[in-house]
């Protein structure tokens, strides 16, 4: 069913696009068109195992660059269009949240808008199976106080932060263009996202190359904020399945039922280091001693908690991975690919174009 079928994926040098991109080149026969932005976030590299295929072709480009997108669709022609470019990192929208209201909402109406046209030239045929997929996070859903409730498709929105506020914003609009325009949308929301290839500014990678590095491992407040931890390779079949077998107007929430505190997070981390790596850096008795509680963010969420059996039920989509089983792949994904996020740590995979010279420009803090 895939031969032929054109996916226009925005975001896809990112570290969830990149995955979704590796999982279509690797396991059906569709067309992939890689529509990335470049920000300090997207990286090609992640993509080098696919990047020779001739299904696999790369555009760099801004989704708020409605001529650009046009151009792209008459040419590619695309069956579906996953949307997954966005500003991700709730610490840089506390700094900084123009880029986040200039991405998430203003690209994501720029991008409806083309959607919008190049699907109206559609035949009925071909206008009938188009999907605009727009995959969105459970941090619209704000947070969860009790220990026992969990999100579901029909939660109420209450986003915490500059990023979740506009995320929620471009969940609206895309809903919006199904109901007044009839673009035949899906909505995911997903939970914390790991593994391969994640940007070192985010929890768990950050652990990682810290406690290797001997450096201290921040950890916001008392560290018992709690997170639903989700396989980025699990994801990535999820989004699949629901492209392509999801219900136009749907919401589906994917989650991988793994909730954990972060602090627990940085504990398992330290113990499979101490396994993996007992040779620790100079003047570091066990890597548990580097863990430094700092100062939480504002407005920091307390819980995120998702009900996955939607997806479950409806398209037969489960996580393959345990947290155990999926933190242990992480942390040796990492030990083995040391070119991969050195790369990163000193800019070198951004070249000339971000103007990131430095680790202390790339990575400081511990989020979510």
């Amino acid at each position: 069913m895939d031969k032929g079928k054109v996916f226009f994926v925005t975001g896809g040098a990112g570290f969830i696009g990149s995955a979704l991109t590796r999982y279509l080149i690797e396991n059906t026969d569709c067309k992939v068109v890689n529509f990335d932005k470049l920000t300090y976030a997207g990286n090609l590299e992640s993509l080098s195992s696919i990047q020779s295929s001739k299904r696999y072709h790369f555009v760099k480009g801004d989704i708020c660059d409605q001529d650009k997108l046009s151009e792209l669709f008459s040419k590619y022609q695309p069956d579906y269009i996953m949307h997954l470019a966005a500003e991700s990192h709730v610490d840089r929208s506390i700094d900084g949240p123009a880029a986040f209201i200039e991405t998430n909402i203003v690209g994501t109406y720029t991008l409806l808008e083309a959607t919008r046209s190049y699907w109206n030239t559609l035949s009925d045929g071909k206008k009938q199976k188009f999907r605009f997929h727009h995959i969105s996070t459970d941090e619209v859903y704000g947070d969860l106080e009790g220990t026992d409730d969990l999100f579901t498709e029909t939660t109420s929105y209450e986003p915490s932060s500059p990023y979740s506020a506009s995320k929620a914003s471009s969940d609206h609009l895309v809903r919006a263009w199904l109901r007044t325009y009839g673009l035949p949308t899906i909505v995911t929301n997903c939970s914390n996202n790991y593994g391969p290839y994640h940007f070192p500014e985010k929890l768990i990678p950050l652990m990682i190359l810290n406690a290797l590095d001997g450096k201290s491992l921040p950890v916001y407040g008392n560290g018992m904020q709690i997170r639903d931890w989700l396989f980025v390779e699990d994801h990535a079949r999820a989004l699949y399945k629901v492209v392509t077998e999801g219900i136009v107007g749907e919401t589906y929430n994917i989650g991988g039922h793994n909730e954990k505190a972060n602090i627990d997070v940085v504990n398992i981390i330290c113990s499979l280091l101490e396994e993996l790596v007992p040779n620790k850096p100079e003047g570091v008795n066990q890597y548990l001693d580097l863990i430094t509680y700092v100062k939480d963010r504002p407005g920091h969420d307390v819980r995120y908690a998702i009900d996955a059996s939607k997806i479950e039920r409806e398209l037969g989509w489960k996580p393959e991975e345990t947290f155990e089983s999926g933190i242990r792949k992480t942390v040796e994904w990492y030990l083995d690919n040391k070119q991969w996020w050195s790369r990163v740590l000193d800019g070198s995979y951004a070249g000339e174009r971000l103007g990131v010279s430095s680790e202390s420009d790339v990575i400081e803090k511990a989020i979510r």
